[in-house]
């Protein structure tokens, strides 16, 4: 089987935007793998902190392993990965392994996939994810419930499942996933109108539809940035809530948006669909009038995040233009 393993042509998907010294820490453990990658394709956002001159800078420029594009606009994370996928299936690489710049896998974590290669019928392979603090994430990897796709359609993997060699499973975020090439000749490329958040459960919905997905618990990467920095604490009647900041809370509506669309597009029972639509913005708009600043212009986003998600609107730009409206 080892032989058979070195044959395959593998390359690291990386996206980038303004976090160049994570992303070093990103290049440094993908260049010292004990399982080599073929390329590394770094797709950098349009980067504004310098990236660009700190990677020539750092000789990352001049390692023939790196392939760097530098894209003319931000096109988030959505738009980056689409763009690299599709680098890396148009340069013929059997295995493309996606990740953000603040992804840090353990030197043995795609040797470790790798021996999953021959599987039959697989569309892709996904690792442990751990916080910085040695615990595991489990939203990062779980399964999903096309029957209720509303308020949340995942369900993370219970704790015991991580004792296990591997474990078949529906979705792993963009944190180290390994897509094969074969599944991607059948469902192409990341959805970039997403811009940001859901692209990757949208992508492993279609990747399901065409083959496996397999968790290697052993298979280690290490995500650095938590998914809850930059939010607040509010109480009501004793109990504390995590809320966002209103100069971040544009950024839910691609949530919203996505997750809405993604219900309509994918979703096995409509009606269910429909009611937790309902009972979600409902839950969201009391949310804003109990705990938030700012109402009208919250409402405003979460009222067009609806709309735009039922109609499959994906105007990345509106969030923008509600902010400073």
């Amino acid at each position: 089987m080892e032989e058979k393993n070195k044959k395959e042509k593998v390359a690291a998907v990386v996206v980038t935007y303004n976090r160049k010294e994570l992303l070093k820490e990103c290049l440094d453990a993908l260049l010292n793998q004990t399982y080599p990658l073929d390329s590394i394709i770094l797709i950098d956002n349009a980067s504004t902190d310098g990236t660009p001159e700190f990677l020539k800078e750092q000789g990352y420029l001049n390692n023939p392993k790196i392939d760097y594009v530098r894209l003319p606009e931000n096109t988030g994370g959505a738009g980056g990965f689409h763009e690299g996928v599709k680098r890396g299936y148009e340069k013929g690489y059997d295995w493309l392994w996606l990740m953000d710049d603040d992804a840090e896998p353990k030197e043995d974590a795609l040797e470790k996939l790798s021996k999953y290669f021959n599987e039959n019928n697989l569309s892709a392979l996904a690792g442990s994810v751990l916080l910085t603090n040695g615990i595991i994430s489990y939203i990062a990897r779980g399964n999903i419930n096309l029957n209720c796709m509303l308020p949340i359609p995942q369900k993370p993997l219970e704790s015991k499942f991580y004792r296990s060699n591997f474990i078949e499973i529906d979705m792993a975020s963009f944190v180290g996933i390994l897509v094969s090439k074969k599944a991607i000749e059948k469902v192409g490329y990341p959805k970039k109108e997403f811009f940001i958040q859901g692209d990757d459960a949208e992508y492993c919905i279609r990747l399901r539809q065409v083959g496996k997905i397999f968790l290697i618990p052993d298979s280690v990467i290490i995500h650095k940035e938590a998914a809850k920095k930059g939010k607040i604490i509010k109480r009501f009647m004793g109990r504390e809530f995590l809320r966002v900041p209103y100069d971040k809370f544009w950024l839910n509506y691609y949530s919203m948006r996505n997750l809405v669309w993604l219900g309509k597009q994918y979703s096995t029972n409509k009606i269910n669909f429909y009611l937790g639509l309902g009972k979600n913005f409902i839950k969201s708009i009391i949310g804003v009038l109990v705990y938030d600043d700012k109402k009208l212009k919250r409402i405003h986003f979460i009222v067009n995040s609806y709309i735009d998600g039922l109609k499959g609107i994906f105007d990345n730009e509106k969030p923008k233009r509600i902010l400073y409206r």
